[in-house]
């Protein structure tokens, strides 16, 4: 048995009333602060994620490694548009891509439309690593359908759209007045 198998879902059928009372034994009260409770959740895809990347030799990528190579694989947005998403600056976001390069999950070169631009791709160790990491995720997302209602889901992702949306709307005007 792998050491990591202890970041692996379980597959044992839980009724609602056990996952609440799982829930109520092991995570903040529901009167927590929301970012308490949302740094708590996004821990469950962290450990889910974990223990399948080591297993499969994964276990060198840096800390928000992972969420860039699921972005660019799921969404294939623009490096500029994901390390928004990312929250991080730019000398960060500069130095996790140059270490995800340098590891062999990312390929850099320059832009054949334009010199000027780099572009950033996938190789077949970040392909390798975005399968993972969806196979992870679409575990932990099954396991919540079996948890919760579709509508209960439907009103976390509209909720936590509308704190993006409040979050952007901080960036550019922050909510409490500035000094003079």
């Amino acid at each position: 048995m792998s050491p990591h198998n202890k970041y692996h879902i379980l597959t044992i059928p839980f009724n609602d009333y056990m996952v609440m009372r799982m829930a109520r034994k092991t995570a903040p009260s529901n009167d927590q602060a929301l970012p308490v409770l949302l740094r708590v959740a996004r821990n469950t895809y962290a450990n889910a994620l974990r223990g399948p990347l080591a297993e499969q030799g994964y276990d060198d990528i840096p800390r928000n490694g992972v969420f860039i190579i699921a972005a660019l694989s799921r969404d294939q947005a623009p490096l500029a548009q994901v390390i928004s998403w990312l929250g991080v600056s730019k000398q960060a976001a500069g130095h996790l891509v140059d270490t995800l390069v340098l590891r062999g999950y990312l390929d850099r070169a320059v832009d054949r439309a334009d010199r000027r631009r780099l572009t950033v791709s996938l190789t077949a160790r970040g392909r390798a690593v975005a399968a993972i990491a969806r196979a992870a995720v679409e575990r932990v997302d099954d396991r919540l359908a079996k948890s919760v209602s579709a509508e209960y889901i439907a009103h976390t992702r509209t909720t936590l759209m509308a704190l993006i949306a409040i979050g952007r709307m901080i960036q550019s005007a922050p909510l409490h007045p500035q000094p003079a």
